[in-house]
């Protein structure tokens, strides 16, 4: 009822919005067309609720507002920086854990309080085809399985690194670099030696074939050591269109890993992607399993990866349990006077079959406004077997970019 409420509220008010948003982008943008560059503001405000069964916690509440400033400068002989603050703060509701807070009677809500240096890089594109960057910066591969920046938390995960990208082949993009930090969603410092390689080559009309190597060697403690990994894999991704109303969709991905660095656990473990679907007048339909296999008490392990679009948004399964887990799941998706609606449920098991974990239903509704405003309301509900407890999520959440 809030999100239709904000949605009614926003589609009568936004016509009126365009006068002013272009007033602000001018104003955000230093000289003409930002001769001499320009700010970037992103804010979003975010109620969420999280209630497990688990009677030694209570319900956790927090309403955070999370502001990013930051300013890109122009390019000069091929050279770019760009720099950002990020804050985070409880805005009068903070009864929940947020894993620094030390609130430990109340569910966990990952987003502390935390003003930090989210990104502070320098660029630059004098090779063709090719973007170096170094220092602070969001890393996406693919579909973040493996490395990505979990932008749904309130603070995001950023790294310490070193990158290069070259599109010099044709349908070619060649992605690698080596990073030595993490900063992490609860504004943790993670020091590590890891390198990646990403290459993607992009059939027309077909789908994009991806082969990629992760070397993760975490070195701060010996608690993060046993998630120091290497990964080897392939990724077939893409769509084909049927006819003019239905396109097919499919998915294939296939990945092996084992230990590696200092890690005191030896195992060898699989990974496995499938997912199939249709799309047609307008309406999407998907059905997929995902498994990662455990071995010696280990379970295959993404330390670095957006895991809360993974495995469902009640976000029990953030680490693979030791004996594995597949996941079986379908969606269907739309979108209905410009709001997209989303409803996806999971059955959970462990990677034999033999042990059912639990259930989940997701359900998201959101819409955007332009370029700037966005508006959202989600629901995550997890109906525990054998593992954890029975969980509840609820978000509601406004959001302005520029």
């Amino acid at each position: 009822m809030i999100a239709i409420t904000l949605l009614s509220v926003a589609s009568v008010l936004a016509p009126a919005q365009a006068d002013i948003n272009k007033t602000i982008e001018n104003a955000l943008k230093f000289g003409q067309d930002g001769k001499y560059g320009q700010v970037k503001f992103n804010s979003r405000i975010r109620y969420e609720n999280a209630n497990t069964s688990d009677t030694t916690n209570k319900t956790a509440e927090a309403l955070t507002l999370r502001i990013r400033l930051g300013y890109l400068t122009p390019e000069f002989n091929d050279l770019q920086a760009y720099a950002e603050l990020e804050v985070n703060q409880d805005v009068g509701v903070n009864d929940y854990n947020s894993v620094r807070n030390g609130k430990t009677q109340y569910d966990v809500i990952a987003d502390p309080q935390e003003k930090e240096l989210n990104r502070f890089w320098i660029s630059y594109k004098g090779i063709p085809d090719t973007l170096l960057k170094v220092g602070r910066q969001r890393i996406q591969l693919d579909n973040q399985r493996f490395i990505g920046n979990v932008p749904w938390r309130q603070l995001e995960q950023t790294f310490d690194a070193g990158t290069i990208t070259n599109a010099s082949l044709p349908n070619t993009t060649f992605k690698a670099g080596y990073i030595i930090n993490s900063r992490d969603i609860v504004a943790r410092e993670n020091d590590m030696d890891t390198g990646f390689a990403n290459l993607a080559y992009t059939i027309k009309d077909i789908g994009k074939l991806t082969a990629y190597s992760y070397l993760i060697d975490f070195n701060e403690s010996k608690a993060q050591n046993t998630n120091s990994n290497q990964t080897y894999g392939g990724r077939f991704d893409g769509d084909f269109q049927l006819n003019d109303d239905f396109k097919a969709l499919y998915t294939a991905e296939y990945a092996w890993q084992k230990d590696h660095g200092d890690n005191p656990i030896d195992y060898q473990v699989s990974y496995y992607n499938f997912i199939v679907g249709l799309s047609a007048f307008g309406i999407t339909f998907k059905g997929g399993i995902e498994q990662l296999d455990g071995q010696n008490g280990k379970g295959f392990s993404t330390p670095l990866a957006t895991n809360h679009a993974f495995q469902g948004w009640a976000d029990l399964f953030l680490a693979t349990p030791k004996d594995g887990i597949r996941d079986l799941y379908g969606l269907v998706s739309t979108k209905f006077m410009g709001v997209k609606l989303l409803a996806v449920y999971h059955d959970f098991d462990d990677d034999t079959g033999n042990i059912d974990y639990g259930s989940e239903w997701d359900f998201l509704i959101t819409k955007k406004f332009g370029k700037h405003y966005s508006l959202l309301a989600k629901y995550a509900y997890y109906n525990a077997d054998a593992f954890k407890t029975d969980t509840q999520k609820i978000w509601v959440q406004a959001g302005i970019s520029f």
